[in-house]
């Protein structure tokens, strides 16, 4: 740098004069200020963090190691009634509901009476019944009278005949209008007698069980027969039910442990195996249902509870980083990978089961690499 002077001998003294020429060659001398380190240096797809860079002091750096592949897998889980211990109760045929014996909830026993309904059609059935009897016991006594008479030698072989015949013809609706009744009355099988007057049927429980479901009222009138008119589960036996993902299928099987914790009863683990897995792959959420089955005589399990469940699974050793460890970019999930002294690549991995912190790494990571633990969202562009 140069200061050029311009002497005035009227204003600017030769004392003046030397101390702006010290000052000059002192700003001449001054070094100029370093230039600041960058924070990270992008190589193709590596990241240097260099010398000096305070990223060196926010990142952490650890050796990944295998474990050993027993791990738990945990899923989301809910209380089913058993299907095979379930029934839906509904009318033979339409008529008018005259009377409701039973509530919402409530526990009942094999053959106890639920429901009346009056019927005209089984009203219908009742006469049929009752002529074709009538019938049958006239005929009977026409063909002993043909009989005797023939004995007597007063009437014809054939005249026996016709009324043997007759006897026939009469037994046979007999038996077919008694078959139509019993189909009919096929719900009141069981019912104590008397429960149920003419033209009434006596709808009973054909199992125990807890009313799970109620759809009429009394006086409602029921014109579909294939409609239920209320639902009775045995929930002495429940199912737990869960939800194994597609790509974890292989490791669940028939008879494998597992542990159930519900939402209900925190602090609660039930043990058990499991009792199914179904052969079908739910196709809206690519998942299967593995069904586990526990006593329930307490009634504490109530169906469509939540809950978890988690198997003891066996597997090949995993490598496991920390949570902390992952980069999470919409569907992906990478690490960076240590690749030389303050190098780093990016790595995308697929993750699997999670236990506390720990995260295991199905594909993507090995044994023995360094991984960025803690700041990686830093060099994360």
């Amino acid at each position: 740098m140069s200061i050029e002077v311009h002497q005035a001998p009227s204003l600017l003294g030769s004392a003046a004069c030397a101390l702006l020429l010290a000052s000059a060659a002192a700003l001449a001398a001054e070094p100029a200020a370093p230039a600041a380190a960058p924070m990270q240096i992008h190589r193709g797809e590596n990241v240097l963090i260099p010398e000096g860079s305070p990223l060196r002091a926010r990142v952490s750096v650890a050796l990944v190691g295998a474990q050993p592949g027993g791990q738990r897998l945990s899923t989301p889980a809910m209380v089913e009634a058993n299907p095979a211990l379930s029934v839906n109760v509904l009318a033979p045929l339409t008529g008018r509901l005259v009377d409701l014996k039973v509530e919402l909830g409530q526990s009942v026993r094999r053959g106890q009476v639920l429901a009346l309904l009056t019927s005209p059609d089984l009203a219908q059935a009742e006469s049929d019944v009752e002529r074709a009897a009538d019938a049958l016991d006239l005929a009977r006594k026409a063909l002993d009278r043909a009989r005797a008479v023939g004995e007597a030698g007063a009437n014809a072989g054939k005249d026996r005949e016709a009324a043997e015949s007759t006897v026939n013809q009469a037994a046979s609706e007999d038996r077919r209008a008694r078959a139509r009744l019993q189909v009919l009355a096929g719900a009141s099988a069981g019912a104590p007698a008397g429960a149920a007057g003419r033209g009434a049927l006596a709808i009973v429980a054909p199992i125990d069980g807890v009313v799970t479901a109620l759809n009429v009222g009394r006086g409602a009138y029921v014109n579909d027969a294939t409609a239920p008119l209320l639902a009775i589960a045995d929930l002495r036996r429940v199912w737990v039910t869960a939800q194994v993902p597609e790509p974890l299928l292989g490791a669940v099987a028939r008879g494998l442990a597992a542990e159930v914790h519900l939402d209900a009863y925190p602090g609660l683990v039930l043990r058990g195996t499991v009792r199914s897995v179904s052969p079908v792959l739910e196709p809206d959420t690519r998942r299967v249902k593995v069904r586990i089955e526990f006593d329930n005589a307490d009634g504490r399990l109530k169906p469509n509870m939540f809950a978890t469940a988690s198997f003891a699974v066996k597997g090949s050793p995993t490598v496991v980083v920390p949570a902390s460890a992952l980069l999470m970019n919409n569907d992906s999930v990478s690490v960076f990978v240590e690749t030389a002294a303050w190098t780093f690549t990016r790595r995308y991995v697929e993750i699997g089961s999670e236990d506390g912190e720990q995260v295991r790494i199905v594909r993507g990571l090995k044994d023995g690499e360094r991984v960025i633990v803690r700041g990686g969202i830093l060099l994360n562009d």
